[in-house]
């Protein structure tokens, strides 16, 4: 069976929500599309910081995070998943352990350091374009707010995350404090 289907020749793609017509389809260019495409931006970014990963518990932090966000973008295609608050609680216990055990910053932290730090702290921006278009299509078609909240918080485990990925290699951070006089 070929990777192609040819259906979205003209423009459209699919979506799960089905009505007596078949599946419904969308323009490709479409806000909830623009949605779903942000998400998987930052998903595969994440799989290319993952593959300069060494230590397992990081690995398996980002993908338990691939695998939440394929499930927000299919909920936002229409599918019947659920998405329990519990997954923006797990998500906020992290990022207050991480917390714990990192340096207080009170200044922003200029994004680079390891390989993976420098590309989690690039998902992280890529999560704010995805939350802003989903912030956007909440204005035209209400998402669920357990969705809006979970991406809300995405941005700030990355944060931390690439943060927490420095840390354990060894790579200080660089503080921005902002214009001197």
């Amino acid at each position: 069976m070929p990777i192609y289907t040819k259906k979205g020749d003209k423009g459209e793609t699919g979506l799960f929500t089905s009505n007596k017509n078949g599946p419904k389809r969308l323009s490709k260019d479409s806000l909830r599309i623009e949605v779903i495409g942000a998400i998987d931006e930052v998903n595969s970014v994440l799989g290319v910081a993952k593959s300069f990963v060494s230590d397992p518990k990081i690995i398996k932090t980002i993908t338990n995070l691939q695998k939440d966000l394929f499930i927000t973008a299919s909920i936002i295609a229409g599918s019947n998943l659920s998405f329990s608050s519990s997954k923006v609680k797990r998500l906020e216990q992290a990022i207050d352990e991480w917390d714990k055990r990192l340096p207080r910053v009170s200044n922003f932290i200029i994004p680079g350091g390891s390989q993976a730090g420098a590309l989690i702290f690039y998902a992280r921006a890529m999560s704010r374009r995805a939350e802003r278009r989903a912030v956007s299509l909440n204005k035209v078609e209400k998402l669920r707010p357990v969705t809006l909240k979970f991406l809300n918080r995405v941005s700030d485990y990355l944060w931390m995350l690439s943060r927490q990925v420095n840390s354990s290699e060894g790579f200080g951070e660089e503080i921005w404090m902002g214009r001197r006089t």
